[in-house]
């Protein structure tokens, strides 16, 4: 008996839960670009090598007597690789007994969506692996005073321009400020942000920083470089679901031969400093403790 038309089918689903996840991802990311204030969004082809630059030199001495020849100052620029674009590729198998025993929604829903938070934890650490590496040093007793000499940094650093902040810190340093402060949160890809603390700038909050650094830099340094999955070449040869991003790309597909549920996902999104020496890493130093009796 041939199936009656407009039969929901399990096709039809995979579909649905392909756009749900790519649509959750390319949101997500949008906030994060929006909170960062990223205004490049640089496509990339697999392959690509990312560089950061740097810039050194020194200026020389301008008190020079009459008639004397004024001293050259020398700058330069130096290239550092720091790896390539790289798309990466993620699957997921669930078994028909994972899904007869916990049902589809448990069984594949949910582990989708922790494979989706697994996925933004690796850009979110290729990021702060790219911060740690800043030339730019500060330090200060407390949380205010490390944030304080970090903007401080900034400010000279980018004299010449006119930036807003941003700052990323590990929760643990911030907790005990945000118990009696009344602040305003929101979130985007996996981070809580606060916007202008302490008129400072934009703080961002997540594990991965290192508990007692500070990781500074200015919105306008941060460039995010991508592979557009939804392009004409990937697309001759595979069936990803994307959305207008093109950040994430997913395809659901059953396997007969051995009754499983695949997730297929894949992705070449990078959040990068392009100037590392635009990075001021700032220390978090403990208050001198008094010995007793003194």
């Amino acid at each position: 008996m041939a199936m009656a038309t407009n039969t929901t089918k399990d096709a039809n689903l995979a579909k649905v839960q392909d756009v749900d996840f790519s649509l959750r991802f390319g949101y997500s990311v949008k906030k994060l670009v929006e909170a960062l204030g990223i205004t490049r969004k640089i496509a990339k082809t697999a392959g690509t090598v990312l560089k950061v630059y740097k810039v050194t030199g020194e200026l020389k001495d301008g008190s020079v007597a009459e008639g004397e020849t004024i001293p050259l100052s020398e700058y330069k620029t130096t290239y550092e690789p720091i790896g390539e674009v790289r798309l990466a590729k993620f699957r997921k198998e669930t078994t028909a007994e994972a899904i007869s025993n916990k049902g589809y929604k448990q069984a594949v829903i949910d582990t989708d969506q922790k494979m989706l938070q697994d996925i933004q934890k690796g850009i979110r650490k290729t990021f702060f692996d790219c911060l740690a590496t800043g030339t730019g040093v500060a330090s200060g007793v407390g949380l205010q005073a490390a944030l304080a000499q970090a903007w401080g940094q900034l400010q000279v650093l980018f004299e010449d321009d006119t930036i807003e902040s941003a700052y990323m810190l590990n929760p643990l340093d911030i907790a005990d400020y945000l118990a009696t402060a009344q602040v305003s949160t929101q979130s985007a890809f996996g981070m809580t942000y606060i916007e202008n603390f302490l008129g400072l700038g934009t703080v961002f909050l997540n594990s991965s920083v290192p508990k007692g650094k500070i990781y500074a830099t200015a919105k306008e340094n941060i460039v995010l470089y991508y592979i557009p999955v939804n392009g004409a070449d990937l697309g001759e040869a595979f069936t990803f679901t994307s959305d207008d991003t093109g950040y994430i790309g997913v395809h659901h597909e059953a396997d007969y031969t051995n009754l499983t549920a695949d997730t297929v996902a894949v992705s070449g999104v990078g959040l990068f400093a392009e100037n590392i020496s635009g990075v001021v890493v700032s220390t978090i130093a403990a208050p001198a403790v008094t010995p007793v009796g003194e």
